[in-house]
């Protein structure tokens, strides 16, 4: 589990925390660098009824190649930085989180 990115913590074998800060209400979904050591990424679903927070679950799923069941929501149901849980067999593809993230 070597050469992590900032914004990945280890949570036992074949699971990863994920910090996200979250932007709600953007123009388009995307990944818009790291903020205060966490992903920052932009949802253009509102924070209103949950919206947000699904969309973020279904966001990273797509991005990491993972069901939707394999993306839960730890802790930050109300605020914009939030921890998900991450479980996977296979390590998932945190490099091209991490160069897309500096991308921006």
């Amino acid at each position: 589990m070597a050469g992590l990115p900032d914004f990945v913590r280890p949570a036992g074998e074949g699971r990863w925390r994920l910090l996200v800060w979250v932007q709600p209400g953007a123009k388009a979904d995307g990944l818009a660098g790291t903020y205060q050591g966490a992903l920052k990424v932009r949802l253009g679903a509102r924070a209103v009824d949950g919206k947000a927070n699904k969309a973020l679950i279904d966001y990273i799923a797509g991005r990491l190649d993972l069901r939707k069941n394999q993306v839960l929501l730890e802790t930050g149901q109300t605020g914009r930085k939030k921890t998900l849980l991450v479980t996977s067999r296979m390590e998932p593809p945190w490099s091209r989180m991490a160069s897309e993230a500096a991308e921006e």
